[in-house]
């Protein structure tokens, strides 16, 4: 009966292994992720700023050509 019980308990022990590592796999694939991402984000915004630049450039733009006429 305590061999029974102490196999089971390894059992247990060896699964509890597993999924500690699987979750520190997942966990380490998500912060790539999430790094990726923010450098993703960090760049569309630097994108949309510039954007919105040259868009209130050529506004500014049209506008002096409009005063002109």
């Amino acid at each position: 009966m305590a061999d029974f019980d102490i196999d089971l308990l390894e059992q247990h022990v060896d699964a509890l292994i597993r999924k500690c590592q699987q979750l520190k796999e997942e966990n380490a694939s998500l912060h790539a992720s999430q790094e990726h991402l923010v450098a993703e984000r960090a760049e569309l915004i630097e994108k949309t700023e510039l954007a919105r630049s040259r868009l209130e450039a050529m506004v500014a733009r049209l506008k002096a050509m409009e005063e002109q006429l």
